[in-house]
């Protein structure tokens, strides 16, 4: 009986279709990273926005925007060398009623410290991950941090934080490294959001659409906080940035925080989002090429890492008289 023949793959066939997968795999995977990262984007877009209408919203009821941070340089817990003192109130947990985050509003009255000492129930709400104050493709810790002073040390409240990924736009200086301290920013700080500000719609006279009020900041490059600023703690660097400024803290105003440049003490640079050199007091996304702003009006844009430097500094100050065209983001 003659034997039966059987088909098979030589080895050099199942070589070749081992390498077709694996091609048309390396042109898979690009497309669906591509994919997931479109909707990381959109997702941060949607937070940003929601965060910036809850401004307007607050300005409408108090008639001013809210400012970075409170700060009563009366009470006794004052810290020398920053004038930074309770309540700590930052632009997050001011707005928090206006994000639908009514146990946040209602957990911290406005005279308390933000840092969550007045009750426990105080403490677990401001250590709270709140999803709108995360952005998906930011690297990095999420979870609560504990305060720590510039040293390092532990700070003496015991505060834990929630995280955020987003911080107010101060302006082109950065009056939290003045030395020694001002009691007041005004007139220093020229963006929408520091500590005591009181800033009215009216005053923002380069025009809202051409204002910056908030953006991105990853984990990974410093710690912020959506709560408030804690006396005498201090921002510290993420690992991305640990070796670049040797470890050194920022203020800590740089929890809530940030600035564009020129500032007097940093020979006058400009920092854009996502610069190389990026401090714990600067813009800086894990979306490639850019980061995400809200803008005063409520529109949120995409801005270039490669944006024109002055124009980005004249979008972060609120009464400059710049003209901004053509390189305002996407």
């Amino acid at each position: 009986m003659a034997g039966v023949l059987r088909k098979a793959f030589t080895l050099v066939e199942l070589l070749v279709a081992i390498a077709i997968i694996a091609v048309l795999m390396g042109l898979l995977i690009p497309g669906v990273q591509m994919a997931r990262e479109s909707g990381r984007k959109v997702h941060c877009r949607c937070n940003l926005r929601t965060m910036a209408l809850a401004l307007q919203s607050y300005e409408t009821a108090h008639r001013v925007f809210p400012a970075g941070y409170a700060a009563n340089q009366a009470a006794p817990d004052a810290d020398a060398t920053t004038l930074d003192a309770s309540p700590g109130t930052g632009w997050g947990l001011a707005i928090a009623a206006f994000l639908e985050e009514q146990r946040a509003a209602a957990a911290v009255r406005p005279t308390d410290p933000a840092w969550g000492v007045a009750s426990p129930q105080a403490a677990d709400v401001v250590a709270a991950t709140l999803p709108v104050f995360l952005c998906a493709s930011a690297a990095g810790p999420r979870d609560p941090f504990a305060v720590r002073r510039p040293d390092g040390s532990p700070h003496p409240s015991g505060a834990r934080l929630g995280r955020s990924h987003y911080v107010a736009n101060a302006g082109q200086a950065d009056p939290w490294d003045e030395s020694p301290p001002r009691r007041s920013w005004d007139g220093i700080a020229n963006g929408p959001l520091y500590r005591n500000s009181r800033i009215r719609a009216a005053q923002i006279s380069d025009g809202m659409s051409q204002t910056v009020f908030l953006g991105e900041h990853t984990s990974a490059v410093s710690e912020k906080a959506w709560a408030g600023v804690v006396p005498g703690a201090a921002s510290h660097p993420g690992e991305r940035v640990a070796a670049l400024l040797g470890g050194v803290a920022d203020a800590a105003a740089a929890l809530v925080l940030v600035h564009s440049g020129p500032a007097e003490d940093e020979m006058r640079i400009i920092h854009p989002p996502n610069d190389p050199a990026a401090h714990a007091d600067q813009m800086f996304s894990d979306h490639p090429g850019g980061a995400h702003v809200a803008f005063g009006d409520g529109s949120v844009r995409f801005v270039s890492e490669l944006i024109h430097q002055p124009t980005w500094a004249a979008m972060s100050s609120i009464n400059g008289g710049e003209v901004v065209a053509g390189d305002g983001g996407e």
